[in-house]
């Protein structure tokens, strides 16, 4: 009786050994896809923001008190037209204590030189007043000249792009209260990676793509580049033109597609099939790990140089969980 206890346990775990192995040699359910004929594109992407081709900021130098300021937004202005005045009383106060100074001081060389022609004065004396003249018309001048520092004026021809500050606010040096330039022509602005800026060329076409204009395709062209990149950002400016009807606005950002080159009627894969330049193949009921010769990788396809036919089933997405020889099925359209 025991023995035949021994031989039926045996016989259970023989039979679920063998279950277990057949579970683990079934075929994997896999998705495949198959290579495409399209254009592939060699695409560097960057960043944008669009600002007119001629514009200039307008900020102060000293930190001072608004006390007027245009109601120009969006008005033509010429150069040199006031755009906003600060408060300059203390320094207007300056300007006249300074002037009574000097007043007082021409008055004395005056005297001075009088006194030297009769001889009751010396030379020194004469020497000293007019030194203490000479530095309070210098004194005198620079005050004048600083006050026009409370002056803010239009740098250039143009319209007031924005404006910025209110009467009564205090502005801080380099804070920008407003932005004079032409509406158009526009440019866009691309900060371009240091390790993509040697395939940029000016002249080359690129792609806008903007979120206030999703399905309208945008165009424009590689005008010029920065010489000397940032080393911070390790990036370089790269100014694009658009077109004189582009509906983009100053300001809106932007993503920029330059385009370097395109090859037509590639043979192309979708990126997530590989890992690096390898793929799998299904051939038969066993997954072939394959190699290829990689070109052009873009969004939506890499190009197949050479390593793939044009009628070959591939795993995709890329199986991380197969190796070369495993058994796999092919899922059905319906089992997705």
């Amino acid at each position: 009786m025991r023995t035949k206890r021994l031989l039926y346990a045996v016989a259970i775990l023989a039979a679920a050994g063998a279950a277990g192995w057949l579970y683990l040699r079934r075929p994997t359910p896999v998705d495949v896809a198959t290579p495409f004929r399209g254009d592939a594109a060699e695409i560097v992407y960057a960043s944008g923001t669009v600002e007119p081709l001629t514009w200039a900021k307008v900020a102060p130098l000293i930190r001072e008190r608004i006390v007027e300021q245009c109601d120009c937004e969006a008005e033509r202005v010429k150069k040199g037209d006031v755009l906003a005045r600060l408060d300059d009383s203390q320094a207007r106060a300056t300007l006249a204590e300074l002037q009574a100074r000097l007043s007082l001081a021409q008055e004395e060389l005056r005297r001075s030189n009088v006194l030297a022609e009769r001889n009751t004065a010396s030379r020194q004396a004469v020497d000293r007043a007019q030194s203490e003249v000479i530095q309070l018309e210098a004194l005198v001048a620079g005050q004048i000249a600083r006050l026009e520092g409370y002056v803010l004026r239009a740098p250039i021809n143009g319209v007031v792009l924005r404006q910025d500050g209110e009467v009564g606010e205090v502005a801080d040096p380099g804070t920008v209260l407003l932005w004079v330039g032409d509406r158009s022509p526009l440019i866009v602005i691309a900060d371009v990676n240091e390790e993509d800026i040697p395939r940029v060329e000016v002249g080359q076409k690129a792609l806008i793509k903007s979120d206030a204009f999703p399905d309208r395709p945008l165009d424009a062209t590689v005008d010029s580049i920065t010489p000397k990149g940032d080393p911070v950002t390790k990036t370089y400016r790269v100014r694009l033109r658009l077109p004189a009807e582009t509906p983009l606005l100053i300001g809106m950002s932007t993503d920029v597609n330059i385009i370097i080159r395109v090859v037509g009627d590639a043979l192309l894969v979708p990126p997530g099939v590989l890992k690096g330049n390898t793929l799998f193949e299904v051939d038969g009921d066993r997954a072939r790990e394959r190699t290829i010769t990689g070109g052009i990788r873009g969004a939506t396809g890499v190009e197949v140089l050479d390593g793939l036919g044009e009628s070959a089933r591939v795993i995709s997405p890329y199986p991380t969980d197969l190796v070369d020889g495993d058994r796999v099925r092919v899922r059905q359209v319906e089992e997705r």
